[in-house]
């Protein structure tokens, strides 16, 4: 049994840095769904579903993505979307503007939604104004990672090492702040660096192509999410147990409204996503338990390799990140390591989403950004992504390594 559960775990974790199949449509979460039922039905996890899974981690994940759905169902997004697009000021200013919302967005909603929102109206804002949309949507993927690493709530990761780890919102703000901040200034260097061509042109004065009708904002929506959240960051902060449970009743409390249907929001969750991390703690859990892998950890350990060590765990972070995906590889880490450390989560939590700027496959979003812009006839490819993400990346992480290691954690 042992040899076909790691057979199983390799496949698994080959297809997360593959991304697909060739020849099928297959993606990660289906790659990963598969090897969790090969699992499940094989008897390879006798304690079952019910205990492989971390039920908090995706119920808090799943509230917090109807939370989402609602603000985005209200219309805010795409009106931030047009009223950036319709700011009278230079093309440099405009994509200050871009890094900015989008950063601070992220680190209070899930990035995926983020982004998933913002691009359309956009892009339509941007070309309508005779400009390259390009720099914005790249800027906005670039942004939205390196804003949401302020936050546990601003990306998956940070939400499952958060809850695995129940670590304080504050303290995590406090350390992860400036890294993030960091790492907004440099993305907006960079792409005004890159791209200063496109960004030299003057802009238009009219902001809507003639068939676009600026979009309509429901504003007690927006004030319903806006409650929402903030009982949802006060749960986080004053409950030590039970945030999941606390933040899926708030969410269900926005349902109670005369504006929007449950299909609505639920059609705006990313399904693919719960399915996916649900998947993966099936199968690290399953190879977990397996002698190899403990002695595997035991080796490593024993050959001087510590993750309390910022040399040691950045780069697993960057190379893991943009392989398997920084979500796979943090509940790789959480499961095959339970017992890391606060400072060590939270330096996990931090460089792993440093990390999904590096190229398009790092991060979620960034894959999103490149799908959705697609949609608009946008064309955005992984030289694209690489150009402006590589040097976003390592200056980001440089300071933030400079930074931790200079309030205290070992180099």
């Amino acid at each position: 049994m042992e040899v076909w559960v790691t057979l199983v775990f390799v496949l698994v974790y080959l297809g997360m840095a593959l991304g697909r199949v060739p020849g099928l449509r297959i993606g990660r979460s289906g790659m990963a769904m598969s090897g969790a039922a090969v699992l499940l039905v094989s008897g390879a996890v006798p304690q079952g579903l019910a205990a492989a899974m971390d039920w908090p981690t995706v119920t808090l994940l799943f509230a917090l993505m109807l939370i989402g759905a609602h603000f985005a169902e209200s219309g805010a997004f795409a009106v931030v979307a047009a009223r950036l697009a319709r700011l009278q000021v230079r093309a440099t200013v405009l994509l200050a503007w871009v890094v900015g919302i989008s950063g601070l967005l992220s680190a209070v909603l899930v990035n995926d939604i983020v982004v998933y929102a913002l691009v359309p109206m956009l892009v339509v804002g941007v070309q309508a104004r005779g400009l390259d949309s390009r720099p914005y949507l790249l800027a906005t993927a670039m942004a939205s990672n390196a804003g949401s690493a302020a936050s546990l709530i601003g990306n998956p990761q940070n939400l499952l090492i958060g809850e695995i780890g129940r670590l304080d919102m504050l303290d995590f703000l406090a350390l992860a702040g400036l890294p993030a901040l960091a790492g907004l200034v440099i993305t907006y260097v960079v792409v005004r660096w890159f791209w200063a061509e496109q960004l030299g042109e003057p802009m238009a004065g009219h902001a809507y192509l003639p068939a676009i009708m600026p979009p309509v904002l429901k504003r007690s929506m927006v004030w319903k999410t806006a409650l929402a959240l903030f009982a949802v960051l006060l749960a986080m902060l004053l409950l030590d147990q039970h945030r999941d449970l606390a933040a899926l009743a708030i969410a269900c409390a926005l349902l109670w409204g005369r504006q929007i249907r449950l299909e609505a929001l639920l059609q705006r969750v990313d399904w693919g996503l719960l399915l996916l991390i649900g998947s993966l703690f099936v199968v690290t859990s399953a190879f977990s338990a397996q002698p190899l892998a403990g002695d595997a950890v035991n080796f490593l350990l024993a050959q001087g390799w510590s993750p309390d060590h910022l040399g040691q765990l950045v780069p697993i972070a960057l190379l893991a990140s943009n392989t398997i995906g920084n979500v796979p590889m943090v509940v790789l880490l959480v499961e095959m390591l339970p017992d890391l450390s606060a400072s060590t989560l939270s330096m996990l939590a931090v460089f792993s989403t440093l990390a999904g700027n590096l190229l398009l496959i790092g991060s979620l979003a960034n894959l999103i950004v490149a799908e959705r812009a697609a949609e608009s006839q946008v064309r955005l490819g992984f030289a694209d992504f690489a150009r402006v993400g590589i040097p976003i990346t390592l200056g980001s992480t440089v300071v933030a390594m400079l930074w931790f290691a200079g309030v205290g954690y070992a180099w």
